[in-house]
């Protein structure tokens, strides 16, 4: 929305934001180790404020926070409460607050820094100016133009894993390559090297890089009892991030592109449970805004049953995406939804019962509501011009390439 809209960015983070909150239970604890009071050393402490390790510590925070923030006259978003909205006659203004970074962004730089100022008073916190990073992904603004990475992040990671001066693979998993559970049993270290590998990839593929989501999400199932082979996939993905580094999810404010939405399945394609495949993305500006590849909960009995459960969940998505849009003003038309299967685009259409699909679990007829409502229209997109593709198997290195240009990475 900043490059669409052109918003100034402003970032902060605030200083041992969990010791802010005031706790409403009775908790006690031990007197640290180095700090016992002389002659009273029997005796504990009974905190009235939050500590980190505690879980109601993150609860404690946002409640003081939110309050700071009503007092300046924002607003908490019912879609999303770690944002908070100020308008008035003039302009607005839009704060993103995850745990204790902060971004506060606006049409109007003036009434962007004063509120940030405002809120700089209330908590002790470090000015980062405009932003150039957030939540350990670098942001490169060019004007209207943004690009997002975790380039330095990625780097580590590779260095964790003895991987920086592998030779590049052209794609995250070998193409039609299919992992399989192991009847064996691992050995601690094995699972301890495996576990903190997909860990850190899972960590990199949320944040920037949809193009390893499938094979990261896919090895990530086999993480309580690995195999040789699983690990050595494992660092296939590492291969292929060690010649993409610098690849960046970009997103185009001249281009004016709205939400669009694709989706796709892989019908039966776990060869254990015969769980198909569903991937999807929302994209906005040009660029990936939100993205899931995941197995599906219920076995489909056939492949337009596997797109019609993906576009439902899809929907869901671009439901919240209404919402969270509706209540920083702007109110979307119906948000395009892209499938490549005519058999669950007309199941979606025309609310009919047949022998073929009447089994059908009731959740996933939601989209005929949805699409009832206004919220969403289907459109039918070829297989081979359908980058949700890369959401759901290993494609070869073209057609992957291809697919990875249109979810807005880009080589910069």
């Amino acid at each position: 929305m900043a490059a669409l809209e052109n918003w100034t960015i402003q970032g902060l983070d605030v200083r041992n934001a969990y010791l802010y909150g005031k706790l409403d239970e009775e908790i006690y604890m031990e007197q640290p180790e180095g700090h016992k009071i002389p002659g009273k050393e029997n005796m504990v402490f009974r905190l009235l404020r939050a500590l980190y390790g505690l879980k109601q510590a993150g609860l404690a925070w946002w409640r003081a926070l939110k309050a700071s923030m009503e007092g300046l006259g924002f607003t908490c978003l019912n879609s999303d409460a770690g944002i908070f909205l100020y308008r008035n006659k003039e302009s607005f203004v839009i704060a993103v607050i995850y745990v204790d970074d902060s971004l506060f962004c606006g049409p109007l730089t003036k009434l962007v820094k004063e509120l940030k100022e405002k809120f700089q008073k209330i908590w002790e916190t470090r000015d980062l100016g405009d932003v150039t990073e957030f939540l350990k992904m670098r942001i490169n603004r060019v004007d209207r133009h943004i690009h997002i990475d975790q380039t330095v992040y990625l780097q580590t990671v590779l260095q964790r894993c003895g991987m920086q001066n592998a030779k590049s693979a052209l794609t995250p998993l070998p193409a039609g390559y299919v992992p399989t559970k192991w009847e064996g049993v691992t050995s601690p270290e094995l699972r301890s090297r495996y576990q903190t590998v997909i860990g850190s990839l899972l960590y990199l593929m949320l944040g920037t890089r949809p193009d390893i989501a499938f094979a990261v999400t896919k090895l990530a199932q086999y993480a309580a009892n690995p195999s040789q082979e699983h690990m050595d996939k494992a660092l296939y993905i590492c291969r292929y991030l060690v010649g993409t580094q610098e690849y960046r999810l970009t997103y185009d404010g001249p281009s004016g592109a709205g939400l669009v939405a694709c989706t796709d399945s892989d019908w039966a394609s776990d060869p254990t449970g015969r769980r198909s495949q569903t991937g999807f993305f929302l994209k906005l500006a040009g660029g990936l805004i939100s993205w899931t590849s995941r197995a599906q909960k219920t076995i489909a009995l056939s492949s337009t049953e596997a797109e019609y459960m993906a576009l439902s969940d899809c929907s869901r998505q671009v439901v919240w995406m209404h919402t969270l849009l509706g209540e920083l003003g702007y109110h979307l038309k119906a948000v395009p939804i892209c499938g490549d299967n005519q058999g669950s685009i007309f199941i979606a259409s025309n609310p009919i019962t047949e022998k073929r699909s009447k089994h059908i679990d009731i959740r996933f007829h939601y989209i005929r509501e949805v699409i009832d409502r206004g919220l969403v229209t289907l459109y039918f997109v070829d297989g081979e011009n359908n980058p949700a593709d890369l959401l759901t198997k290993n494609l070869g290195r073209i057609k992957f390439v291809k697919f990875r240009q249109m979810l807005g990475l880009e080589l910069l």
